[in-house]
């Protein structure tokens, strides 16, 4: 548990007015809490012992101040204490996406979306938790309990002495009961990852669990994932509430202890007065109830201190895809030399050789699993080669600065990402908006005439995923996106497959019309997306099998003839 608050330690230097303020209101608290027990003992001897009637008058006064006081301190310790906390885990939870969004394309294949949102909200929400509350709880109680120590010493050591040696007997069951707290929380905060992957999944695939009548089976699944989350919240619960009957018994022998024989002292020796003994017994009560308070906080911490394991796996998961420095002004030409590529042990490219130079259109085709994606995936620097090097103007790829390469490469899938915003802000993506830029984007992808008779035009927002608009028309959205970014490299990984024919001839004319001023790569089924190419790599099993244009490729290259038997070659 102390590793934890050393971790979020360093957060604190920003905050020390702030700081101070909240830690002046815990001792406010503490001291005011005292303050109301030791009035006790004045209260019963002067008012109602010695009847003296001045004091009557005067001591309300003080008991008043003592109460005024714990509120205020109250105030300024929860208040400063919850910004400190919530802005704390504002600034995690920017780091956290800031980290989880620079990681490699393999991390994210191999972790479910449901998974990160859960550690981000989730996970980050106990901390939250331990930080702004259980955090408050624990330090004000912890100067309340010396506070209150104080006055019990004071009132009488000896019952002092008798009475607190009794609090220890407590340790050992809380120490035992937060081991078993942190590790169903654990398993509760990875119970919490799959709901919330179901939930994902889901919602994702409505259109799929509808058509085929799968709403009872998901409905199932989801209910189980759902009482196993229950049962073992409910576990961890059980342990939480085993802490409060073990303080009741314990407090309970200890003000028994203290009247038996703090009534001896009162009545037989006259040690102590009846008020100092009640103001004793008061400040006893109101000790049992920090300390309960601190063994509760500290069963939370071990739920946070899970939470932050599972925080700290993605966190310290390494990037692989390392940056270098260059910067780039433009790509005049592009070279893969030798390049193999591995996903784990299974081989993905082989000995894969090919140069591409400004003003040609390079297609790529073959079976699905030849290894043209994985093409596209190097292209873009998702995965570095296994062995051999990509050039980029006969430097090699890993020492620009990655960052700016990809400002200098867009690519077009199948796969349309649409934000739920304008079109003008789905178009200029991630750059400034140039409604000129937009208008010629929009044209060249053959949209423009559909925007400009919107009611709204650019501003017309997209729904999430852009369900409002079809399935060519989200395809054209993103070839806009890509046009508007003015690259040096364009890829279009099967680009048009969502497109009927005319526009697709409509869209890769465009693409031939600027080709002088790029490098374009095309990964296609269709042959009519790649037939007016300058060179077609022909792709099988992970390498190049033949290489040219259409016309020579269909005199020499028996798997282009096989991928496109039918489509009148000869």
């Amino acid at each position: 548990m102390i590793e934890f608050f050393k971790e979020y330690l360093p957060y604190l230097k920003n905050y020390k007015r702030k700081l101070f303020l909240a830690i002046f209101g815990m001792i406010l608290v503490s001291i005011s809490t005292a303050a109301v027990a030791y009035l006790v003992k004045p209260v019963m001897d002067k008012i109602f012992v010695e009847q003296n009637v001045t004091m009557l008058y005067i001591l309300p006064i003080f008991v008043i101040l003592a109460f005024f006081g714990k509120a205020v301190g109250s105030f300024l310790s929860s208040y400063y204490l919850t910004f400190i906390g919530e802005d704390v885990v504002r600034i995690i939870k920017n780091k956290m996406l800031k980290h989880i969004v620079s990681l490699d394309l393999d991390f994210h294949l191999n972790i479910h979306s449901g998974e990160l949102i859960s550690r981000i909200t989730n996970d980050i929400s106990r901390i939250k938790s331990a930080i702004a509350s259980d955090a408050i709880s624990f330090v004000r109680s912890f100067f309340t309990i010396i506070a209150l120590i104080v006055v019990v010493v004071y009132q009488s050591p000896k019952l002092a002495l008798f009475s607190i040696v009794i609090i220890p007997m407590a340790f050992f069951p809380i120490k035992i009961i937060s081991k078993k707290i942190k590790i169903l929380s654990k398993e509760s905060q990875e119970q919490n990852s799959k709901l919330t992957s179901s939930l994902s999944e889901i919602f994702n695939n409505y259109e799929m669990i509808k058509a085929y009548n799968s709403q009872d089976y998901e409905q199932k699944r989801f209910e189980k994932e759902n009482l196993n989350y229950f049962k073992i919240n409910m576990k961890s619960v059980k342990q939480q509430q085993l802490l409060s009957p073990i303080f009741e018994i314990l407090g309970a022998i200890s003000i028994v202890s203290v009247i038996l024989f703090g009534g001896r002292e009162v009545l037989i020796t006259h040690e102590l007065t009846t008020g100092g003994f009640f103001s004793f017994l008061t400040a006893l009560s109101l000790l049992l109830d920090p300390i309960k308070k601190i063994s509760n906080s500290y069963s939370k911490f071990q739920i946070a201190v899970a939470a932050n394991e599972r925080i700290k796996e993605i966190m310290m998961h390494p990037v692989m895809i390392k940056t270098g420095y260059k910067k780039i002004e433009k790509i005049n030409n592009l070279k893969f030399k030798n390049v193999d590529l591995l996903y784990g042990n299974k081989k993905a490219l082989n000995n894969i050789n090919f140069t591409a130079k400004k003003g040609e259109v390079i297609g790529f085709v073959g079976d699905s699993g030849g290894g043209k994606t994985s093409v596209v995936n190097l292209l873009l620097r998702f995965y570095d080669p296994s062995n051999g090097s990509i050039y980029i103007d006969d430097k090699d790829l890993k020492y620009f600065d990655l960052k700016d390469f990809r400002n200098h490469v867009c690519v077009v899938s199948q796969r349309v990402y649409i934000v739920n915003d304008t079109i003008a802000a789905n178009i200029a993506y991630g750059k400034d908006r140039d409604d000129k830029k937009i208008q010629y984007a929009l044209e060249k992808a053959n949209l423009w005439d559909y925007v400009k008779n919107l009611d709204n035009g650019l501003d017309t927002v997209l729904d999430e995923s852009g369900t409002n608009l079809s399935g060519g028309q989200r395809q054209r959205i993103s070839i806009a996106r890509a046009l508007y970014r003015n690259p040096d490299i364009l890829i279009l990984d099967e680009a048009t497959s969502a497109l009927d024919n005319k526009s697709e001839a409509s869209i890769m004319k465009t693409i031939y019309a600027i080709k002088d001023e790029l490098i374009v790569f095309i990964a296609a089924h269709r042959l009519s997306t790649v037939k007016n190419s300058d060179k077609i790599l022909v792709f099988e099993h992970g390498n190049i099998v033949c290489e040219g244009n259409i016309d020579f490729l269909k005199e020499t290259c028996e798997s282009f003839k096989k991928l496109y038997m039918g489509h009148n070659l000869v």
